[in-house]
């Protein structure tokens, strides 16, 4: 791998052309090139050929490259050859849906626990058997389940409480829902994902109609 720092933007695009994979994968298709990946998928031939030559040379030149290797490749590349155990913050509708999303445990993630203050909600399972605990119990049951990535799903008001205490815990990565800023210690990978700004592109392709929209993520 070349040394120079990786973008975000390029990480996310591994992501898309192992999804990609996946499907050419399944669909019993053994080798592909670049240019036949992007037009299947809406995708940018060069940028494809880019992306990958930050991590290697894995193409042959006038066949492709091979759909089950470079798939294994670009799954070690975005650490997904572990499992990564997961927390999440907010017992809400929004947290229990996410925890009893089944899509987690087949895609090198497992989620084991959640957290709220609601007393009817502790001690209690959602539908798919992840216990919820009180979120003074944070750090000991975090360090109990190895748990390595953080989902925040709780109102902005108190959001960043609930990092500092995450923080504390030795949590080195979290996906945030909250709606607001929040400050992390030096070290730790904040993700934000914000569905206000999220409808509000949705909007601005509404209102022009002549722009044209990037392609969707294959499934």
């Amino acid at each position: 791998m070349k040394s120079e720092k990786i973008s975000e933007l390029t990480t996310k695009r591994l992501s898309i052309y192992l999804r990609c994979l996946q499907i050419l994968d399944r669909n019993g298709i053994q080798t592909v090139s670049s240019r036949a990946m992007a037009e299947q998928f809406h995708l940018n031939s060069a940028q494809i050929r880019k992306d990958l030559a930050y991590f290697g040379e894995f193409g042959v030149r006038g066949v492709g490259y091979s759909v089950s290797h470079l798939a294994q490749h670009l799954t070690k590349i975005l650490g997904l050859d572990s499992r990564h155990r997961l927390c999440i913050c907010g017992a809400g509708n929004l947290g229990r849906a996410l925890a009893e999303y089944g899509g987690f445990n087949s895609e090198g993630f497992q989620m084991v626990a959640l957290f709220d203050t609601d007393a009817k909600k502790i001690g209690t399972t959602t539908r798919t058997g992840v216990p919820i605990y009180d979120i003074k119990k944070l750090k000991p049951i975090v360090v109990k389940e190895n748990v390595d990535i953080a989902v925040v799903t709780v109102p902005s008001e108190v959001a960043q409480k609930v990092v500092d205490l995450l923080c504390a815990a030795g949590i080195k990565a979290i996906l945030n829902f909250a709606p607001v800023h929040l400050r992390v210690n030096s070290g730790i990978k904040l993700q934000k994902v914000d569905l206000k700004v999220e409808l509000e592109n949705l909007s601005y392709y509404l209102s022009n109609p002549s722009v044209s929209a990037p392609a969707n993520l294959p499934e």
